[in-house]
């Protein structure tokens, strides 16, 4: 029997479109989730099985996963959705993967490390854009340089944004991120900082967002004791995190967060094939050590939503050719730098080392 592979979530945006991927690219999947219409409709298209189930019924998760060698969750937010999923795949040995992006849904799973070797199974969350680019530019930036002892990620994005996504960021503007300082993660403050960055397009300002997950996966995936992650958002979203630090009470407030809510539901689901086919990522590392000597990288590929299902499925593929680690594991950790370039359309822009 061939080693099945899950996707629960395969109604939302991202899920359908990793589904759409794997049967361009001939890969099966059993799709998952609540919705029995949405999933009915999904698998039709696709010619996939479906199964229904929920997340608060221990036995109805176990039923459905004890044939499953590999679950990808794309079910946000994954907070919630996490805990759950991993607790059956520690009962039925199954590789858990997902495709998160922030801070506390990393730290949560490597905290479960010892468990997931106890079993065999290997937890690995980010399996998108949300970590899969950076955490293949950190390693290769350490292989470079491996005294390295500063690591800066910085990352831009062209394309919409799905409900999801939004979802995920706007409702928590005013809340408290980290940095990585001295091997610690240390509390800050969204858009702290700023700098200039040059993608070779021209220069735009990229601001400190400390709720990315590279402040866990590019720690553990190089040893770089202090880290800190930048993204150029659009204006007013940098505007909004700067705000947050004198209108936190504001943002938190139920009113506010009604409105967020309300405004989120009128974006589209997100990005059409065509503003996708029209988008694109751009990610650059830094890594510094302490006599000065620095190396940069900066790669380029497709746009995010698109990237996300590439670096899925090139994942899955691996684990089902029996290329998996047990325990908490990252990306690049278990794969190596070459890893992102199984993506097509992906190139290394330049490297560049000062002494």
């Amino acid at each position: 029997m061939a080693a099945k592979v899950l996707l629960y979530g395969a109604t939302g945006y991202a899920g359908k479109l990793i589904a759409e991927t794997a049967k361009s690219q001939g890969v099966e999947l059993i799709l998952a989730g609540r919705n029995q219409s949405g999933l009915v409709s999904i698998a039709e298209q696709c010619n996939f099985d479906f199964r229904v189930f929920g997340l608060d019924d221990f036995q109805a998760i176990a039923r459905a996963l004890e044939d499953v060698k590999v679950v990808l969750n794309c079910a946000g937010p994954f907070a919630k959705t996490a805990k759950s999923l991993v607790d059956v795949c520690l009962k039925t040995q199954t590789h858990y993967l997902d495709i998160a992006g922030e801070v506390p849904e990393f730290a949560a799973l490597e905290a479960r490390d010892s468990e997931a070797k106890n079993a065999g199974i290997m937890l690995l969350p980010g399996v998108g854009f949300g970590v899969v680019p950076t955490d293949c530019i950190a390693v290769y930036l350490k292989s470079l340089l491996p005294s390295a002892t500063t690591l800066t990620l910085i990352y831009e994005t062209e394309g919409g944004v799905s409900q999801g996504t939004a979802n995920t960021v706007l409702p928590n503007l005013h809340e408290i991120g980290v940095v990585r300082k001295a091997g610690k993660l240390v509390a800050a403050k969204p858009a702290e900082k700023k700098r200039k960055v040059d993608f070779g397009v021209g220069p735009v300002t990229a601001v400190t967002n400390p709720w990315r997950a590279d402040i866990v996966t590019a720690f553990h995936s190089t040893g770089i004791p202090n880290i800190e992650a930048y993204t150029v958002f659009p204006g007013p979203i940098s505007f909004l995190m700067e705000s947050s630090h004198y209108l936190g009470w504001l943002f938190s407030s139920s009113p506010c967060q009604s409105a967020l809510v309300s405004l989120i539901k009128k974006l589209p689901p997100g990005p059409s094939p065509a503003e996708r086919a029209q988008g694109k990522v751009r990610v650059m590392g830094i890594a510094e050590d302490e006599t000065g000597r620095q190396v940069t990288a900066q790669l380029t590929g497709p746009e995010a939503y698109d990237f996300t299902a590439l670096a899925a499925l090139a994942i899955i593929q691996r684990i089902l050719k029996g290329e998996a680690k047990s325990g908490f594991q990252t990306p690049a950790s278990v794969y190596g730098t070459d890893l992102v370039l199984d993506i097509p359309s992906v190139v290394f822009a330049h490297q560049l080392t000062h002494a």
